[in-house]
């Protein structure tokens, strides 16, 4: 008997991707070209939710959706992702919904694969492996810290592994009736809206799946400053989740806040007590040593700055953590 919590994702339905957009004029057409390209033998649909860029993305997208009705636009006068998310989500009409980002390489058979997935496994939302590949050698090294324990911890999005049930997942390939279940993305949440709407999929009687059989290759930030700011957000929005939903936070998620605290504790106890600098000096060591063992094979430069790429994200998340005000967050959606 068909559970009717999980009904079947039937291989002749329509899919839907959305897509939230933002300045992606330089990536947008390919992006497109990828899911209009999936061998899925079903139907298939394009929503892209357009918010207001500063370059010629719009141009872009009216041309896609002029030259096959597949596209459709709709808009996100905020810009917010979780809005443009729930604007294109609202505006399909698929069983299945696939979020795609305006700069996402997906394979031919992403779609394909994420819909048996869901067949196969009940699941209300599957997704797959964060492949982060960079082209420069700081972006080569920012990409091995992120495919890296070191890193970004355990997550199997990131590091890979085995098929099973997760917390979360990239990006995510969803039933529309586990969307409609629970609202779809929270507004509120300008970063961490994929966990947080993941954990309240979970907290409904729901499962998120991964499997390492999809992968969808990501390019990382280009600069230091880029790659700060990005991950103080998370670790800034990562605490608002752990307000929110009370019990979400892990031994993991305190790892580099406590990182943060007992470092900068110790260096200055060392200004007056030199043992102490053992502390910051251990974890300086850690940091260089582990860049060179996550960049073997790579160049002696990507090797020399998978350490300060470490670094940067260790301290950014764990300093955004620590100075998080998420009433403030919540509250500002602008």
């Amino acid at each position: 008997m068909p559970d009717p919590h999980h009904p079947p994702a039937d291989a002749r339905a329509l899919v839907s991707v959305v897509m939230p957009i933002l300045d992606e004029e330089r990536h947008l057409a390919d992006a497109v070209a990828m899911v209009l390209g999936q061998d899925w033998a079903g139907p298939l649909e394009v929503v892209l939710a357009l918010g207001p860029s500063t370059d010629r993305t719009d141009e872009v997208a009216e041309r896609l959706a002029a030259d096959d009705p597949r596209v459709r636009l709709v808009r996100n006068p905020s810009g917010r992702t979780p809005d443009a998310l729930n604007a294109a989500i609202g505006a399909a009409r698929g069983s299945v919904v696939v979020r795609v980002d305006g700069h996402a390489e997906i394979p031919a058979d992403y779609v394909s694969t994420a819909v048996a997935a869901l067949e196969e496994t009940g699941a209300d939302n599957v997704g797959g492996t964060m492949d982060a590949r960079g082209t420069t050698p700081f972006e080569r090294a920012v990409a091995a810290a992120m495919r890296s324990p070191l890193g970004v911890g355990a997550s199997r999005f990131h590091t890979g592994g085995g098929a099973g049930s997760v917390d979360t997942v990239y990006l995510g390939v969803f039933r529309r009736s586990a969307l409609e279940r629970v609202g779809g993305y929270d507004p509120r949440f300008t970063r961490t809206q994929d966990w947080e709407l993941n954990h309240r999929i979970r907290s409904t009687g729901g499962t998120v799946w991964f499997t390492p059989d999809l992968v969808v290759t990501y390019r990382p930030r280009a600069s230091v400053r880029a790659l700060a700011r990005q991950y103080r957000e998370y670790g800034r929005w990562r605490r608002v989740v752990a307000t929110t939903h009370r019990g979400t936070v892990s031994l993991r998620y305190l790892a580099a806040p406590a990182m943060v605290l007992g470092t900068s504790a110790a260096t200055v106890l060392g200004l007056v007590w030199w043992p102490a600098l053992v502390v910051p000096g251990g974890y300086l060591a850690a940091v260089v040593l582990g860049g060179v063992a996550i960049t073997r094979g790579e160049g002696w430069r990507t090797r020399l700055l998978a350490g300060p790429a470490l670094a940067t994200m260790h301290w950014s998340w764990g300093w955004g953590f620590l100075t998080s005000r998420p009433a403030r967050l919540l509250a500002d959606r602008g």
